[in-house]
């Protein structure tokens, strides 16, 4: 019979096969395994791309969220219609007196021509407004797209063929042609022609139109990810168990969705912003005196900026093209965090 052997310290040693467990040298780390989650952040933040591109974002929301505070210590508000209130500063046209566009230290980003609002609150608000409604859609557009597209896959059969059609009809009609047209007929479903619309209408009527036609390709990725789920190894054993479909979907299909879901949601969203800023320019989305990403295009596509301020176009059109360019870099380098062998 072998005894134990006492070591240095007191305790015990393990025996394995008569022979004591080797100890841990003094300072030997330990491995420790990871699970995909933190494998995918280690891969994220290598990633100088993804990161810079998150900061960008993050910063987009945080002005978003902090407008109101920032116009606060700014001193100005993007209500103020400062052709009334300080003439001296416009021509006879309405065009500010002081070059590109009135740029000063006391308007860092000039005025509008005609009503004079002040460019960088206005901004600002806009960014807020277009950022609220994109969210919206797209949470509203993900949630759909995972109650049809799992249901869908998971159950099949003929659950399965009537999704997959309306899927499909509805991947048939022309988006924005059915964005322009359906807009006024919405906001008609809840204003009288004769009243004037509020802006709640309208944000109600830009969600519901666009999360309409928003959330077919998600559902029908979902969808082929829960098919070749349903017959793995896992589900079949979880069958086998007696465990309910609900139970099974929300503990076995969802969490092996996500990596599809987090992609096409950072693809969705500057999708919906690019929409929604192209419903305004075309004046059937969020009109004046709200402010908003693509009624700041419409107005400097008028005749009077285009020919007196070009610069008032800058400023919108510059932060939007950064906002969506850090959005789609985002989700490549989200998509490669998740799986390091697909290549950009």
């Amino acid at each position: 019979m072998t005894s134990p052997i006492g070591i240095e310290g007191g305790g015990t040693p393990v025996l394995v096969d008569g022979e004591p467990e080797p100890t841990k040298k003094p300072g030997e780390q330990q491995l420790v395994g990871r699970s995909p989650g933190q494998l995918m952040w280690i891969r994220f933040k290598r990633d100088r791309t993804g990161v810079i591109s998150a900061c960008v974002v993050i910063f987009f929301f945080a002005i978003g969220l902090l407008a109101p505070v920032i116009s606060k210590l700014y001193g100005k508000n993007p209500y103020t219609v400062y052709a009334d209130e300080r003439p001296e500063l416009f021509d006879s046209a309405g065009v500010p007196v002081q070059p590109n566009g009135g740029i000063s230290g006391e308007f860092w980003f000039g005025l509008e021509p005609g009503n004079g609002y002040d460019v960088f609150t206005k901004l600002l608000y806009g960014i807020r407004t277009s950022l609220m409604i994109s969210v919206a859609v797209t949470v509203a557009a993900v949630l759909t797209g995972i109650l049809l597209g799992v249901t869908a896959g998971y159950l099949g059969g003929r659950t399965d063929y009537f999704i997959s059609r309306v899927i499909d009809f509805l991947l048939a009609f022309p988006a924005q042609l059915f964005f322009i047209a359906s807009m006024p007929v919405v906001i008609s479903l809840f204003v009288s022609p004769t009243d004037e619309t509020p802006v709640y209408v309208r944000v109600v009527a830009l969600i519901a139109v666009q999360w309409f036609l928003g959330w077919m390709s998600l559902g029908r990725i979902l969808r082929g990810t829960t098919l070749a789920l349903r017959e793995r190894e896992f589900i079949e054993a979880a069958k086998v168990s007696g465990a309910p479909p609900w139970r099974i979907i929300r503990r076995e299909i969802l969490p092996n969705v996500v990596t599809p879901l987090l992609v096409q949601g950072t693809y969705l969203l500057p999708n919906f912003v690019t929409a929604e800023a192209g419903l305004s320019f075309l004046g059937v989305g969020i009109v004046e005196p709200t402010p908003d990403w693509g009624q700041m295009f419409s107005k400097a596509s008028t005749e009077l900026v285009m020919q007196n301020d070009i610069t008032y176009m800058f400023f919108p059109g510059i932060s939007m093209i950064i906002f969506v360019v850090a959005f789609n870099l985002l989700g490549d380098s989200v998509r490669d965090a998740f799986d390091p062998k697909s290549a950009r």
